[in-house]
């Protein structure tokens, strides 16, 4: 039963390694042309779509199941507030990490949530795990472009984002020894991230996804959230 724990919070993390592996090919090996810049832009969309996916259909809704009204408003403003502090100090640095920060406040509850669903729906687990590893293909794209444009090195980059593949091994891990019972700090946590994920959203992510005279941008945020839609339909 662990085993099968551990390879499916495997899959869902490793898509963050080959969303930057990708993302490296793509940059470094496609020729710049109008239709790249687009179908970079579009990938910045599709992956907000997906963030928005997971607030709306899966974090918030955890949160409004377990939690009263004035709790679940503190978790959420609290998030919102803490991430408006770091993104303005990012921003005072000159950073541009605003995506991975936004795939990190999803991926790491939602692994948390895997391994605590675990113990009780072992099939929904499993339809979770692709649900998360669908996500963090296109967010891992993005943002290993934000941190090279940061000033990272290409080989730092990748070196990061193999570490943070094993994020939702651990986080499932946690979840499942130690919050399969405790759905009121499950909850706070994922409500909490969901105020974060939407300050950055709003504030980053979007506004950069857009690209001058391109209408179909906008489809990527569009089936971005169908990806969500469905996946969570399925579960």
């Amino acid at each position: 039963m662990l085993l099968k724990l551990i390879i499916f919070s495997g899959f869902a993390g490793v898509t963050v390694f080959m969303g930057g592996l990708l993302a490296n090919y793509f940059n470094h090996h496609v020729k710049d042309s109008p239709v790249k810049y687009e179908i970079t832009h579009t990938m910045m969309s599709f992956g907000a779509g997906i963030i928005l996916a997971a607030v709306a259909l899966v974090l918030i809704p955890y949160g409004m199941d377990h939690l009263t009204v004035l709790p679940m408003t503190l978790s959420f403003v609290l998030g919102a507030l803490l991430f408006m502090f770091l993104d303005y100090y990012l921003e005072q640095k000159g950073g541009k990490t605003a995506t991975l920060l936004a795939m990190l406040m999803d991926f790491v509850p939602e692994s948390i949530a895997l391994g605590a669903v675990f113990a009780v729906h072992e099939q929904m687990a499993v339809l979770l795990a692709i649900i998360i590893g669908l996500q963090n293909l296109p967010e891992a794209f993005n943002s290993f472009r934000d941190l090279v444009l940061s000033g990272f090195t290409i080989k730092k980059t990748l070196k990061i984002f193999f570490f943070l593949s094993f994020f939702g091994i651990v986080g499932a891990l946690l979840g499942h020894y130690f919050l399969t019972e405790s759905t009121t700090l499950t909850a706070h946590l994922m409500t909490f991230a969901s105020g974060g994920i939407l300050y950055l959203l709003i504030q980053d992510i979007i506004p950069a996804s857009k690209l001058d005279k391109s209408y179909l941008i906008s489809l990527g945020a569009t089936a971005g959230f169908l990806v969500g839609i469905i996946g969570s339909k399925i579960v």
